[in-house]
C-alpha cells in the first residue's frame, strides 16, 4: 500500500487541493483530500491526473503499429506510455484485403497480451475525395464479407471502425459493425449532412478527427462537421496539436459539444518522438519538417508527431480548458465511449494509472497498474 500525498488530485468531481491517492497492488484503493497519514510519496503540490487514453494512434518512437510485429508494437506502446498514455489502441490504415487481415490477426494476439487495449480500423472504406494520407489505390466500398472476416480475425479486439457512410453499402456496414458490438465512426467522408445523420441513426457514434478528412463547415451546407458536432449521440475526436486544429477551433468544439462528448487523440505515426526526416506510413512516404508530418508527394497532413501530454497541455494553456475538463477529454470520455470502466479516472477500484505534472503541465512521472513507468 502506497500513499501519494500533498498533491492536486484531478478527479471527476473536481480538483482536490492538498489531496492524496492510495495505491494497493495495481488498484486505486483510495482518493481524498487532507492527510490521512504521512505520505510515502510527497507530491509537493504537483498535479495528478488519470493516465491518458488514446484511441487513435498509429505508432511512435520510430515504430509503427502497422508492422503488427511484437517488437514494433511494444516500442510504440512504450513510447506513448512514457508520455502518459496508459491505454492505447493500435490504429491501422487502408491497405489491401490480405495485408489488413494479416495485421488484424497479428495485433489481436498482442491485444490479448495487453500490449495494446484494442484495434481501430481507419479504412479502407473511405472517400477518395477526403482520403488524406490514405493510399487511393486500396480504397474501396465496404463489402459485408470483408467486414465480417476482419471482425472475426480480431476475435473481439477490434474496438472501432472508421468509414465513409456515403459509399455504396456504407450504411449497411455501419449497422454490421455496430451489431457486432464495435464502435462505428464517421471519418474521411465527403457525405452531406443528411447522410451523416443517417449513419448516426444506423449506430455510428464517433467522429474520426473532426474537421480533418471531411469538408469544412459551411453555413448552407453543414456537412459532416455540422451533423457530428450537433448530434448528442456522437463523441468527436480532436487532434490537439495546434496544426490539425487551431486552439480556437478546439475551444469552440468543446463548448458546442460539451466535455463529455469530446475525446482527444494524437493520430500519431512512427515519427512521434523522432527527428525530422522521411518515414513510412503504410505504402506512403511521409516527410516530417519541424515536427509536422505530410505526404512526401504533396501537402496532405499524414498523421501527427503528437503525444498526449502535449495535447493535454495545449487544451489547457491555449484552448482554455480547466484541469478537470482536460482530464475528461484526455482520459475519462474516451474510456467511457469504449466501455472501459477500469481506467480513465482517479476513482477507487480502478486501475492505478496516473500522470504527475508540474505547474507548467510538463510531465514528471507516469504510473500504470500501480507500477512507476517513469518515476517521480
Amino acid at each position: 500500500m502506497t500513499l501519494l500525498g500533498n498533491g492536486r488530485i484531478v478527479t471527476p468531481d473536481g480538483v482536490l487541493e492538498a489531496g492524496w491517492v492510495e495505491v494497493t497492488g495495481d488498484r486505486l484503493s483510495g482518493v481524498g483530500a487532507g492527510q490521512p497519514r504521512t505520505p510515502d510519496v510527497d507530491l509537493a503540490g504537483r498535479i495528478v491526473v488519470p493516465g491518458f487514453v488514446d484511441t487513435h494512434v498509429h505508432g511512435g518512437g520510430g515504430a509503427s503499429y502497422l508492422s503488427a510485429t511484437p517488437e514494433e508494437t511494444a516500442t510504440a506502446a512504450e513510447f506513448h506510455l512514457s508520455h502518459g498514455t496508459t491505454t492505447t489502441f493500435a490504429s491501422l490504415i487502408s491497405t489491401t484485403a490480405d495485408e489488413l487481415a494479416r495485421e488484424v490477426a497479428a495485433l489481436a494476439d498482442l491485444a490479448a497480451d495487453g500490449i495494446v487495449a484494442g484495434l481501430h480500423l481507419e479504412g479502407p472504406w473511405l472517400s477518395e475525395v477526403r482520403r488524406g494520407a490514405h493510399d487511393p489505390a486500396v480504397l474501396r466500398p465496404p463489402a459485408s464479407a470483408e467486414v465480417e472476416r476482419l471482425l472475426a480475425l480480431g476475435r473481439g479486439t477490434v474496438r472501432m471502425v472508421t468509414l465513409a457512410p456515403e459509399l455504396p453499402g456504407g450504411l449497411d456496414a455501419v449497422r454490421q459493425v455496430v451489431d457486432a458490438g464495435v464502435v462505428a465512426a464517421v471519418g474521411h467522408s465527403d457525405a452531406d449532412y443528411d447522410t451523416v445523420l443517417g449513419a448516426v441513426d444506423a449506430g455510428a457514434s464517433v467522429a474520426t478527427h473532426l474537421f480533418n478528412g471531411m469538408p469544412p463547415l459551411h453555413h448552407r451546407t453543414p456537412g459532416p462537421v455540422g451533423a457530428l458536432l450537433e448530434d448528442p449521440r456522437v463523441t468527436v475526436e480532436l487532434i490537439a496539436d495546434g496544426i490539425h486544429l487551431h486552439p480556437a477551433t478546439i475551444a469552440v468544439s468543446v463548448r458546442a459539444a460539451g466535455v463529455d462528448r469530446v475525446s482527444l487523440v494524437t493520430d500519431a505515426m512512427t515519427a512521434a518522438g523522432m527527428s525530422d526526416g522521411t518515414y513510412g506510413l503504410g505504402a506512403q512516404s511521409v516527410r516530417v519538417e519541424n515536427g509536422v508530418a505530410r505526404l512526401a508527394g504533396g501537402d496532405s497532413i499524414a498523421g501527427s508527431t503528437l503525444t498526449m501530454d502535449a495535447a493535454f497541455r495545449l487544451v489547457v494553456q491555449k484552448a482554455g480548458l480547466t484541469l478537470e475538463q482536460a482530464a475528461r477529454v484526455a482520459a475519462t470520455t474516451p474510456a467511457r465511449v469504449f466501455g472501459m470502466d477500469d481506467v480513465g479516472a482517479l476513482v477507487p477500484g480502478r486501475r492505478a494509472d496516473l500522470v504527475v505534472l508540474d505547474d507548467s503541465l510538463e510531465l514528471l512521472a507516469v504510473m500504470r497498474a500501480g507500477a512507476w513507468v517513469r518515476p517521480l
